[in-house]
């Protein structure tokens, strides 16, 4: 075998772009599965069922059913604010544009979004122990989304630049 034969025969790595996507998604489903646990093990008085109240009619909302669906949702949600990630704070190296961009949604969610999510209660009606599970949990979320993002930028950056030599 050749040298030209073995690298073509080797899959392509998937696209910068197409990584994003599947962190993004990964990121919502694993973040939002544990931020149910948090509610289930009572550390969160905020069910991951909270982004189904406006829009859903009928008690299923609030079952096994309800809650899946939630999750899945939120993964989806969670592609574009990936990119969005990726369009603005991909160049910076550490942790610290992720765990800014996961405080950042945090605010997001609970002091713009909230006035959409009535399973919400206002900011500072909530217990101390829902607001520090969720901004852990959202600051963890960002730095996973950030981290993943900017690894992957910078490998791509350094493998550009030994393929250019």
């Amino acid at each position: 075998m050749s040298n030209e034969q073995i690298k073509t025969d080797y899959p392509k790595p998937m696209s910068f772009v197409a990584m994003v996507f599947w962190t993004g998604l990964f990121g919502g489903l694993f973040w939002g599965t544990l931020g149910f646990f948090a509610y289930y093990l009572n550390f969160t008085d905020i069910s991951p069922n909270v982004i189904l109240e406006p829009f859903a009619l009928g008690n299923w909302k609030n079952g096994w059913l309800g809650t899946v669906i939630s999750i899945l949702i939120m993964g989806i949600f969670s592609v574009p604010a990936a990119y969005i990630y990726y369009a603005v704070l991909k160049k910076f190296k550490g942790i610290w544009f992720g765990l800014g961009f996961g405080i950042v949604l945090f605010l997001l969610v609970f002091f713009v979004l909230n006035l959409f999510l009535p399973g919400i209660k206002p900011f500072f009606n909530l217990s101390p122990d829902t607001i520090i599970t969720s901004i852990c949990l959202y600051i963890v979320y960002g730095i996973f989304i950030g981290y993943s993002i900017n690894y992957e930028y910078q490998n791509n950056k350094v493998e550009d630049k030994e393929a250019a030599t």
